[in-house]
């Protein structure tokens, strides 16, 4: 069967919402045993994993040592990793660079940046070669957007993670790559402080619309597959058409004449 992921073993951080959700879901439906990792410690995060037949470990990846018993715990009980999806991540507010806190900033690169680092250090080990390592990253690590310096630079410290990691596994047929979405529909969309973000979605993106988080599902599944074995190394925009330019549509919307 085209794309399955029949006896594969899948570990997805931050997938209880969002991307993360709609990855683990996919690959379940895919065939794969999931392992959703996230930080919610109330239920809801087994609740979530229960419903998509995944399995939840609690796991917050701005923790080095939670990391590693992720990784552990899931080889212990299946003695592999086929796939890897790093995708817990979190953005502040925005703001200039000389009123943003260095401590947050470097808290957010704990978990966007360090999060992804530590899986793919610890996971390595237990993935066998032809495996597939997918980060989430977002197209503001290729294009800089004003008032998000942190968050830009965490994303892009992602993208140059990739590439040079890919290269480090390619003996081993060990597949790399990053998504780079633009504005995706997910709660951390509606945040206080991301207003001007989903204007960008209104009038930029040349689609006219944010990304849905099963259509970034949709291109984690093709690279996660034994039918994609000739891309690594690459950070593959899914941005409605932006990286291209702007679109007709909100060029329309901006001077008010469509809705």
């Amino acid at each position: 069967m085209f794309f399955s992921l029949e006896n594969k073993i899948a570990v997805v951080t931050g997938g209880q919402q969002g991307v993360g959700f709609a990855v683990c879901k996919r690959f379940s439906e895919a065939g794969a045993t999931v392992i959703m990792a996230g930080r919610n410690s109330d239920g809801k995060g087994e609740e979530a994993a229960k419903a998509i037949n995944a399995t939840f470990i609690k796991t917050d990846v701005s923790v080095e040592g939670q990391v590693q018993s992720l990784l552990k715990d899931t080889y212990d009980r299946y003695g592999r990793i086929d796939i890897l999806v790093n995708n817990a991540a979190v953005i502040l507010p925005e703001s200039d660079i000389q009123d943003l806190d260095t401590e947050k900033a470097k808290k957010l690169f704990d978990t966007n940046f360090f999060g992804y680092f530590n899986g793919i250090k610890y996971a390595v080990e237990y993935m066998p070669n032809g495996s597939s390592i997918i980060n989430i990253s977002s197209n503001a690590g290729v294009q800089a957007f004003p008032g998000y310096s942190a968050y830009n630079a965490s994303k892009g410290a992602i993208n140059s993670l990739t590439k040079t990691v890919a290269l480090e596994l390619a003996d081993r047929n060990i597949r790399v790559n990053a998504i780079c979405p633009g504005s995706i529909d997910t709660p951390m969309l509606y945040l206080p402080g991301c207003e001007n973000e989903l204007k960008m979605a209104h009038y930029c993106w040349p689609l006219g619309r944010p990304c849905k988080p099963e259509e970034v599902a949709a291109l984690a599944h093709f690279l996660a597959c034994d039918d994609c074995q000739f891309i690594t190394g690459e950070d593959i925009q899914i941005d409605g058409g932006y990286s291209a330019g702007i679109g007709r549509l909100g060029l329309k919307r901006w001077i008010g004449e469509a809705e």
